[in-house]
């Protein structure tokens, strides 16, 4: 590495144990000193328009996000990807630590000249989180996470697309693949590959095309229109997959019905009821009438209501250990 990669790859290796520096620009060569020159053997996730690799420091692990040349993203849109990144800070928001776009002359030949061509490689940067993506972890009520923590998932989803809804953020690809866990499970929101930023008044715009990934998209996505609602039907149907495994409409009382099945005795009161208040907002949330989905700061509200009236457990998830923490109401 050059001396600009060497300072910049000392910031970054700072940046990982302290969360007040903010994103910065990386160098190409400091990229591609961490992820071993982008080698297969680094890479742990890969989509349509992008491949991560692993990128390794003295002082811990970094997410590389490469994104691919053939995608088509001008420099207006790429700057306003870096901008929308920079902008989130939350603790279920995936924290963005810098950036890169490089472009570098290669000698081709085209129509049977010899031509200079522009390679342009453009990358992002972010922390890592070592238990992936929660679409790893979808299954029905019979297996997989116990319901504490599924329960501690969706909350924390719901607190970071408040924080975005907030912050006048429209996600627009939110799906268990968008949606990383630490590891100690906590969610993080990420890519923002598609998202939108409204101005303080707006509430709407248009798109150029449909934007969403099929399975999440609300029924009104092909009319173009970009409203917060978009979002909020995606986490509906995020919330019914973690309850039940499966995208789609379910019965509460089927639901219950399930998890009722494996809740501990001890816990069930409260878990069960978590359970019936998750699935009526999973439901509101997907329904084909974008007029009749709550908005975010409600279904915080009802979650916040619901822990006060029926208790909550508090929960260790690197000992397993809980906590009972009783409501009682005057």
């Amino acid at each position: 590495m050059d001396c600009e990669a060497t300072s910049v790859h000392n910031l970054l290796e700072r940046m990982i144990v302290d969360e007040s520096i903010e994103p910065t620009g990386l160098p190409l060569a400091l990229l591609k000193a961490i992820t071993n020159n982008f080698s297969a053997n680094q890479q742990i996730g890969k989509g349509g328009f992008a491949v991560v690799y692993k990128g390794q420091l003295q002082g811990g692990t970094v997410a590389v996000k490469r994104l691919s040349p053939e995608l088509d993203m001008d420099e207006k849109n790429f700057n306003h990807e870096i901008s929308s990144l920079i902008k989130v800070k939350h603790k279920n928001i995936v924290r963005f630590l810098g950036y890169c776009s490089d472009t570098q002359g290669k000698v081709e030949t085209y129509q049977g000249k010899t031509v200079m061509a522009d390679v342009r490689q453009r990358l992002l940067c972010f922390e890592f989180l070592p238990n992936g993506s929660l679409d790893r972890y979808i299954t029905d009520a019979s297996r997989g996470l116990e319901w504490r923590i599924r329960y501690q998932i969706i909350k924390g989803i719901c607190e970071g697309l408040h924080y975005l809804h907030q912050n006048k953020i429209v996600h627009l690809d939110l799906k268990p693949a968008n949606i990383l866990l630490t590891y100690n499970m906590v969610p993080k929101i990420a890519d923002f590959g598609l998202s939108r930023c409204f101005d303080e008044n707006q509430s709407q715009t248009i798109a150029s095309k449909v934007v969403g990934s099929l399975g999440y998209l609300a029924p009104e996505s092909y009319s173009r229109v970009i409203t917060f609602k978009l979002d909020i039907y995606s986490l509906g149907v995020i919330i019914m997959e973690i309850l039940t495994g499966n995208k789609g409409y379910s019965e509460i009382e089927n639901v219950l019905e399930s998890w009722s099945n494996r809740i501990e005795t001890l816990n069930q009161d409260i878990e069960l009821n978590q359970v019936r208040v998750c699935a009526q907002i999973g439901v509101e949330c997907s329904d084909f009438n974008p007029a009749k989905r709550p908005v975010m700061q409600y279904i915080i509200e009802t979650l916040y209501e619901m822990e006060q009236t029926y208790g909550f457990i508090e929960t260790d998830l690197c000992t397993s250990s809980t906590t009972h923490v009783w409501r009682v109401q005057f």
